[in-house]
């Protein structure tokens, strides 16, 4: 039927979604269920922020580890299994806010400030690349995809590669200094994430046009949390670079 660059949004399983005795996905939909989504993600932060202010840091360090466990196993069931997002996506939404919350603290520790400005950062850029897909200045056509895909498992790859080397004590050192080649590759990784964001908006606008079932709303919703989630994190880490040099 259609395809997107995200992992969440690509696979065979979308080609044979039909609509089944249930209103279609709608785009006003999706947009709900996206707001409740970053909504629970933000409570959930906020607590774990709470509790850092209130000095449980050895706390935040444990939920926001969980979180971080948490959501990558929820984010792997939704990706394969669609029809449980409306039941999982709002607790993914929740474990990723303690991750968050828990990892924004640690880095607000050393900079304080970055926390605030990475936000911002990230609803920039959403909103930057809603105004160039809806002016259609940038449009998910199939060389887009094929360039923004190729570039996401080349990213993937390299997280891959630096995690394994870790475990084998030699960690790329460029993945945490902040030399000018750390940092030109941490601009690369946001541009990506930040483009990865039109083909998002392409699938919620497709998937409405195309009928797909009513639960993919809130996988819609999911895949675009994702997306942010990572767009955030690869933010904060160039503004830490940047402000150590």
């Amino acid at each position: 039927m259609f395809r997107s660059s995200n992992p969440v949004f690509s696979g065979d399983r979308f080609d044979n979604a039909q609509m089944i005795g249930t209103a279609p996905m709608s785009v006003s939909g999706t947009i709900n269920k996206a707001f409740i989504l970053f909504l629970i993600l933000a409570v959930s932060a906020g607590a774990v922020v709470y509790e850092a202010f209130m000095g449980y840091a050895d706390k935040v360090m444990m939920v926001g580890t969980v979180g971080l466990i948490v959501g990558f196993i929820l984010a792997l069931i939704i990706s394969f299994k669609p029809k449980t997002a409306p039941y999982l996506a709002p607790v993914y939404a929740f474990a990723e806010g303690a991750f968050l919350g828990g990892i924004s603290m640690i880095f607000e520790a050393q900079y304080p400030g970055i926390a605030l400005q990475a936000i911002a950062g990230t609803f920039i850029a959403l909103f930057v690349m809603l105004f160039l897909f809806k002016t259609k200045l940038i449009q998910a056509t199939q060389r887009f995809r094929s360039v923004i895909m190729t570039a996401l498992i080349s990213i993937m790859g390299l997280y891959l590669i630096n995690i394994i080397a870790t475990l084998f004590g030699h960690p790329l050192t460029f993945m945490y200094n902040s030399t000018p080649l750390s940092i030109g590759i941490s601009v690369v990784i946001v541009a990506v994430a930040s483009l990865s964001l039109i083909l998002d908006f392409d699938f919620i606008i497709k998937g409405e046009e195309n009928l797909l079932p009513k639960h993919f709303e809130w996988y819609g919703a999911f895949g675009l949390m994702v997306t942010m989630v990572w767009l955030y994190l690869e933010i904060l880490r160039l503004l830490s670079r940047l402000k150590d040099r």
